[in-house]
Order: C-alpha cells, then sequence, then structure tokens
C-alpha cells in the first residue's frame, strides 16, 4: 500500500514537473487551483500526522484533555477565514513576507521574516518525520526508525524539487481524501462495536481511568512523598492539565492553537495559488466542513483506543518489554478492528498525511529563502531569470529537507501533536502580531515589525526550551529522556500565553516609540484597499 501510494504520487509528480516552468508556476501553481480544490488541499496541508497520530495518542492515554487539541486547531480556522485569507490573497504574491513588506520595503523585514518561516517550517516538519519514522518501522521492523525518516525526506524532496506547488498540491488533494475516507470508516468500525450507540460508547469511556499527582510526577502507581494519587475516568479533565499550573497550561495551549494556524507559513501561501479572493474564502469554508468533520471524527479514534485496544497496549515491544508511544494508538486501533490489511491500510494513509505535510512545509520554506532572501534582500531586487529563482528554491529545499531530517532523527521520542503545539506557539508569537498590525494598524512601522517578530521568536524559543518539554530529570531506566536533564525554569508545556502578548507589545512600543517612515502610512491606504477590494492584486 505504501507503495501504490507512492507510485501514484510519483506519477503526478512527473505530470506536474511538466508544466512547472516559471517562477509563478514554481511557488503557486500559476494561480491555477480553484477554491473547492484549494479547501481540499488546505485540509490535506492541515490535517496532519499531529491531528491523525498525535491526537488520537493524546486522546487515548489523557482523555479528555487530549480533545482540547481537536478543539483548538478546529476553531483556529474562524480567526484564518474572518482575519487573514482575503486580505492575504489581495496583497501577497508567493510569501507571507510580500504582505509585511508592502508597506516597508526593506531588507530586515523581509530577512526576518523568512527565518520566522524556517523556523516554524522546521519545528512542524520534525514532528511529521517523528511521526513516518514510528508508523514505518511498526508495520516494516526491517526498516528503521532513521532509515524511515530518511525515506521520507527524500520523496519530499522529489515532490517539490520536481513538482512544485502543483504536485504539492494534488498530493494534499489526494492524502485529504484518504484520510477523510479512513477516518470515517474506522469512526464506523469503532462505533458498530457498541451497536451505534453514542450512550453505550461514552459509558465504556467513562469505565476507563487515569491517575496523577497534584504535585510532581506519578511513578510506579505512587506519588512523590507517599501522597495519594487522584483519579479521573476519560470524560472529566485533569488527567493532563492539573496541578498548579494545569489550567495556565490548557489556555496557553488554545492561545498557541488559535492565534498560530493564521501564522502557519504553508498555510497562508496555499492562499496564492488561487486566481482571486472569492476563491480564497470558499477554500477557507471548505477546508473548515472538512477539517471539522475529521476532528470530531478524531474523539472516536481516540476513545475508541482507549477503550478497545488499552492504553496498557499501545506502544512497541522492546527488549521483551512494552514501551509506551502515543503516536501509534489510530494504527493499533485499526489492526484490532480490522486485521493486518486495515492496520496496512490505515498507516499508508498516515505516510500519505506526512509525505503531504512535508511537501508543503519545504515549498514554503524554500520559497521563503529563494524568494525573500536571495531575490529580496541578496539580489536586491534585481530582475533574474524565472529559472535562477527556481533553481535556488530547489537547492534550499535539498538544504531544508537534510537538516529536517538530522533533527527528526535527535527528536524522535517527542509526541507529535506536543510538537506541533510548540510550532504553533513560535507562528503565533512571531508571525501573527506582524501580519495583523500591517493589515489593520496605520501606525505600524519597520521598527515595530521587526521588534515583534524578533522578541516574539526569540521569547517562545527560549520559553520553549526552559519548559518542561525540554527540561526534566529522568530516572536512568525512563524509557524516553528530556533533552536537558535539569529542573524546568519555565512552568508551562506550551508558551505561548506570555510570547504572543509579548510579540504584540514589542509589535506595538517598537512602532509608538519610533518615528514611521513618511510613505509608511500613506502606503497603509494602498494596502487596505487592495486587501479588501482585491484591485490591484497580482
Amino acid at each position: 500500500m505504501f507503495i501504490g501510494f507512492i507510485a501514484v504520487t510519483l506519477v503526478i509528480t512527473y505530470w506536474a514537473s511538466r508544466r512547472t516552468k516559471t517562477t509563478a508556476e514554481f511557488y503557486s501553481a500559476g494561480r491555477s487551483i480553484t477554491g473547492f480544490q484549494n479547501g481540499w488541499a488546505v485540509a490535506g496541508d492541515y490535517m496532519s500526522a499531529a491531528s491523525f497520530l498525535g491526537i488520537a495518542g493524546l486522546i487515548a492515554f489523557y482523555g479528555y484533555d487530549g480533545f482540547m487539541y481537536s478543539v483548538g486547531w478546529l476553531v483556529a480556522y474562524l480567526t484564518v477565514l474572518l482575519l487573514v485569507a482575503e486580505p492575504l490573497r489581495n496583497t501577497g504574491r508567493y510569501t507571507m513576507a510580500d504582505v509585511l513588506a508592502f508597506r516597508f520595503r526593506q531588507p530586515a523585514v523581509r530577512t526576518v521574516a523568512a527565518i520566522s518561516t524556517l523556523v516554524v517550517s522546521l519545528v512542524y516538519m520534525i514532528a511529521q518525520m517523528v511521526g513516518a519514522g514510528s508508523i514505518v518501522s511498526l508495520l516494516i521492523p526491517q526498516i528503521g526508525f532513521s532509515t524511515a525518516i530518511v525515506i521520507v525526506g527524500v520523496l519530499m524532496l522529489v515532490y517539490v524539487i520536481f513538482g512544485g506547488m502543483l504536485a504539492t498540491t494534488w498530493v494534499q488533494i489526494i492524502k485529504a481524501a484518504l484520510l477523510m475516507g479512513g477516518t470515517i470508516l474506522l469512526s464506523i468500525l469503532v462505533l458498530a462495536k457498541f451497536g451505534f450507540s453514542l450512550t453505550e460508547f461514552f459509558a465504556a469511556v467513562a469505565k476507563v481511568t487515569g491517575k496523577y499527582c497534584e504535585v510532581g510526577t506519578l511513578k510506579d502507581g505512587a506519588c512523590p512523598g507517599g501522597a495519594a494519587p487522584v483519579a479521573r475516568d476519560f470524560t472529566q479533565p485533569g488527567l493532563y492539565y492539573h496541578g498548579k499550573w494545569g489550567a495556565l497550561s490548557l489556555m496557553s495551549l488554545g492561545v498557541a492553537l488559535i492565534f498560530g494556524t493564521a501564522g502557519l507559513p504553508h498555510i497562508l501561501v496555499r492562499f496564492y495559488t488561487v486566481p482571486d479572493s472569492k476563491a480564497a474564502r470558499k477554500s477557507v469554508v471548505w477546508a473548515m466542513i472538512l477539517i471539522g468533520a475529521f476532528y470530531i471524527m478524531t474523539t472516536f479514534l481516540g476513545f475508541g483506543a482507549a477503550t478497545l485496544v488499552g492504553k496498557g497496549n499501545i506502544g512497541v515491544m522492546k527488549d521483551g518489554a512494552l514501551v509506551p508511544n502515543q503516536n501509534l494508538a489510530a494504527p493499533l486501533l485499526a489492526e484490532k478492528l480490522g486485521g493486518e490489511v486495515f492496520l496496512s491500510f490505515v498507516a499508508a494513509i498516515a505516510f500519505a498525511t506526512i509525505l503531504a505535510v512535508v511537501a508543503g512545509l519545504t515549498i514554503a520554506s524554500s520559497s521563503a529563502f529563494a524568494h525573500d532572501i536571495w531575490f529580496n534582500v541578496v539580489k536586491r531586487g534585481r530582475a533574474v531569470v524565472d529559472r535562477e529563482q527556481v533553481l535556488v528554491a530547489r537547492i534550499a529545499a535539498a538544504g531544508i529537507g537534510a537538516l529536517s531530517i538530522v533533527l527528526a532523527i535527535s527528536l524522535r521520542t517527542l509526541n507529535v501533536a506536543f510538537l506541533v503545539g510548540l510550532a504553533f506557539a513560535v507562528a503565533a508569537s512571531a508571525n501573527v502580531p506582524a501580519i495583523l498590525l500591517t493589515l489593520y494598524w496605520r501606525r505600524f512601522n519597520t521598527n515595530g515589525m521587526v521588534a515583534g517578530m524578533v522578541v516574539g521568536l526569540l521569547a517562545s524559543v527560549i520559553l520553549i526550551i526552559l519548559s518542561p518539554a525540554v527540561m526534566g530529570i529522568d530516572a536512568p531506566t525512563a524509557a524516553t529522556k528530556h533533552l536537558i536533564q535539569a529542573a524546568p525554569i519555565f512552568p508551562l508545556d506550551n508558551p505561548a500565553i506570555v510570547s504572543v502578548p509579548l510579540g504584540f507589545l514589542a509589535a506595538i512600543l517598537g512602532s509608538l516609540l519610533t518615528r514611521a517612515r513618511a510613505d509608511g502610512e500613506q502606503l497603509y491606504s494602498e494596502l487596505n484597499v487592495r486587501a479588501n477590494t482585491g484591485l490591484g492584486a497580482v
């Protein structure tokens, strides 16, 4: 099944490569994608391994708290629809930085925006590749985790380097159709086990329980200092977000997911593939319908794995012992319900999901480097032939792909939904303040833009490094270990509740405390007209 999907996508790549010659064709598929097609492609780009593998795993291990990821990612598209999609399509050409540089034509703006794009895309890409390694090494033990990641990386680069945005778009459309079909089938099989009764289904879910410690970490069923663990069933909150910082951690996750989507480079560039703003709006509506249906069904995947497979059985055998792995909840549920054939089908869908998303991330990153840094900063906007700009984008894609492979192998033990949550935090902190203030605040200037993006980027990355996600003291026998063996300095798993306000604050203060360029406010009027009417849009 893997092989079959790969064969189909390589044929698409060959077809697309014959239609990808110019810069516009490489970056934006020649703006030839319809709103309906782009809606499916956006959904395919958005419903990542974090959605399919990570959320199902979080729900299977933590119940209600894991479902909060589904809610956040769905609600986030309202931000995109109401604030970003139409103005972005009307004011930009190929990348997020096009919008930011419309009023502030300075190299610093493009450089900082491109760096932010690369950081967000890399973190997101690592999450997808970790998911790929888990899936392939589960199904084909002869192929090791590292080898699986290299295979995904090579295929991703083939799609992008040869097929550009057109190949990437159709890979995403096919993947979205497969993912929706597989998820619907899996949900039906889960409900069939409970006589298609939601009452019976949730009654079974309520019988699944978990424990946590109000202070410290649960180890071997006991809490530090002999304190009794707190028990919760899977329909109650608290198994993941609890203790002194639990409520703030959940709020921080919500801020990251709801604002982060509007700052994800690989989602934003999808709006440049449609011919006009009407098609951009239509594509967001179709994407919301598909994404909404999918995230509702993650309930059945996660709770189905908890009730039918059992949290204690989700993992891989290593040296005679089961090592828990949340990312395998959905594939193991498929095996339980439909045997090895259905496991292969669901795993192939997950594989397709990963390939489609990493291809989208790669083209967003390579476009940022080639269009923003090479063409507009190094070449200072001087005319270059299409062939040169496309060649630079392809070389950048190869470099980004190689780096993501190395990093994914190093961070193999982290939950993919959690990793993506961090990518959302960086996007929400660095990109969203710059985009919204560019579009909606006349007084905003270049200094505010650079200050907001740099502070948002640094704050989110530094707080992530200091958080329990990276820092922690593990037992020598622990199956997974923190990257830094020390007590965490920042208490929240996700930094968005601190880093997003810091990004906005730095952008606003940077603008108010420095003088604006004379043409910055004049260009705002032009930007405002173009963003709302589409007059003059490319």
